[in-house]
């Protein structure tokens, strides 16, 4: 029978593993665009005299990112000719080489429209890769890998992020046609990398067809017997850090900070907190063990939120903001590392870039939903006092981690690694009976994401000085868009619907089974 490898020996495999090195070194070009479509594009535009209303428009074109769980299936079901999940890596970087070579060739006389096109294309080609990407690290890391690697691709991912401010420096002394050049020619040697990195041990089998590979993600998902609390989990987790993520910056504006010293914290003792925390969240969670890690993160980010009490106590003290924000930034990094570790654990590997997109799309909601209730709460209660809340918010998402980690566990238990088999509960239920079900749960979700984006607009509003709250008004708004972004508002809620609606009829098939005759 063989032996676990000891802690030092499974860091040693790991840090000396092209696999790791590979998954790792892959991170960085899969950060750079966000970078580029969040800092450069906003402050390129600027500088060429664009009207702040237009780049705000712009910003309609970061849509990708938020919907690539709608594509991540055609990812898994076909397979390019060479490499699987690599040859879909290296579809995405070719694209944004293309499209980042016509922003050079179009910077000496930008266009809004196409400017807005190519921001497209590269979210679009961005996130292409990223789900390949992830999909490619599921399958190809071994479970003594996974803590150094998902450690240091979050840390790379994110000093790809940064190099779009970067570039925001070097942009107008060298000039942006050579800038965005550089930028293209920078994906060339990671593209190398892509082809010369490994396949998995065992590849997967590919789903057989594109109904599986839309259905089965869900289906497999919900064979797990604590499926529902996993899914609460993901949500919850990193709540009562993402309450305090969201108004850091006015906070300390409010305060009376100097805006350098804000730059100074969030923008480089913050990110370097952020990145070495989230590199040693990864190599702990080897150490450790993934179970203790996730405790132990769990409790310290949400103590971390108490540095803030201090800020508020102190004034304006730089020494004891600039130690509360890179404590805080760097106990959210090691939550994000063992985090991340956790959703390679939970992916299924037939099914990595679909179900991997959607796990990420569950934790993403937690940070959606936190900034508008933080406002509310803030304008209510205070500073001191709404930080002072947010420590025990952290308590509903350890509940849901004791439901299936226990606080003593070193590991995750193995049966949330693997598939479960299928098991029924009741009657099989009919094709008929599963699609009225998932009919139902789309009208019914679609319906509730159009009330809880309603009562975030809502929120928004009442923060920023209208009387009450308004959620009749809200709604009305919605439902006639003025802007390109706001058409987001009207077209995701029935994607969220159609999702909610599969995910109901998926539980249901998997509780129950499917009478086929």
């Amino acid at each position: 029978m063989p032996t676990q490898p000891t802690t030092r020996e499974a860091l040693r495999k790991a840090f000396t593993s092209w696999r790791t090195g590979v998954v790792a070194l892959l991170a960085f070009p899969s950060g750079l665009p966000l970078g580029i479509v969040l800092y450069t594009v906003p402050y390129w535009m600027q500088q060429e005299g664009i009207d702040i209303k237009t780049i705000g428009l712009v910003s309609a074109a970061q849509i990708p990112y938020a919907f690539k769980f709608v594509w991540s299936p055609l990812i898994d079901r076909f397979a390019p000719a060479w490499g699987r999940k690599r040859a879909w890596i290296l579809v995405g970087q070719a694209m944004l080489v293309a499209s980042l070579a016509a922003f050079a060739a179009s910077s000496g006389h930008p266009t809004v429209p196409l400017v807005a096109l190519l921001t497209l294309v590269v979210s679009f080609a961005s996130a292409t890769q990223d789900i390949a990407y992830d999909a490619y690290t599921v399958e190809v890391l071994r479970p003594e890998e996974r803590g150094v690697a998902v450690g240091a691709r979050n840390a790379l991912a994110r000093a790809g992020m940064f190099v779009g401010r970067v570039v925001n420096t070097f942009g107008p002394k060298l000039g942006w046609a050579p800038t965005f050049a550089a930028i293209a020619a920078s994906f060339l040697p990671f593209g190398v990398a892509t082809v010369k990195a490994p396949e998995p041990d065992v590849p997967p089998a590919p789903p057989r067809t594109l109904r599986q590979a839309i259905w089965e993600p869900f289906v497999g998902f919900f064979r797990h017997a604590r499926a529902l609390e996993i899914a609460a989990f993901l949500f919850l987790y990193k709540f009562a850090d993402n309450l305090v993520t969201a108004l850091v910056s006015p906070f300390l504006g409010q305060l009376g900070f100097d805006p350098v010293d804000i730059g100074i914290a969030q923008g480089t003792i913050g990110i370097v907190a952020t990145i070495g925390g989230t590199f040693l969240g990864g190599i702990l969670c080897t150490s450790w063990g993934v179970g203790r890690a996730l405790w132990i993160f769990g409790l310290l980010q949400a103590v971390s939120n108490l540095g803030y009490v201090a800020i508020v106590d102190a004034g304006v003290n730089r020494p004891v903001m600039y130690a509360a924000v890179a404590f805080e930034a760097a106990t959210s990094g090691m939550g994000t590392g063992a985090f991340g570790v956790l959703l390679l654990r939970l992916t299924q590997r037939r099914f990595s870039a679909t179900q991997y997109a959607l796990f990420s799309s569950i934790f993403a909601l937690g940070r959606t939903f936190a900034g508008p209730p933080a406002g509310a709460l803030v304008d209510a209660i205070g500073w001191r006092d709404f930080f002072l809340l947010t420590v025990p918010c952290a308590i509903p998402g350890l509940l849901m981690l004791q439901r299936f980690v226990p606080w003593r566990s070193r590991e995750i238990p193995a049966a949330l690694d693997e598939e479960a088999p299928p098991a029924a509960h009741g009657t099989p239920a009919t094709l008929g009976g599963l699609a009225a079900r998932g009919l139902g749960g789309a009208l019914a979700g679609t319906a509730l994401a159009y009330l809880a984006s309603a009562l975030l607009a809502a929120l928004k509003a009442m923060r920023g000085g209208q009387a009450g709250l308004d959620l009749g008004a809200a709604l009305v708004r919605m439902f006639h868009p003025v802007r390109a972004v706001d058409w987001v508002d009207v077209v995701g809620p029935p994607v969220a619907g159609v999702v909610i609606g599969f995910a109901v009829a998926a539980y249901v098939a998997a509780r129950r089974g499917i009478r086929t005759a």
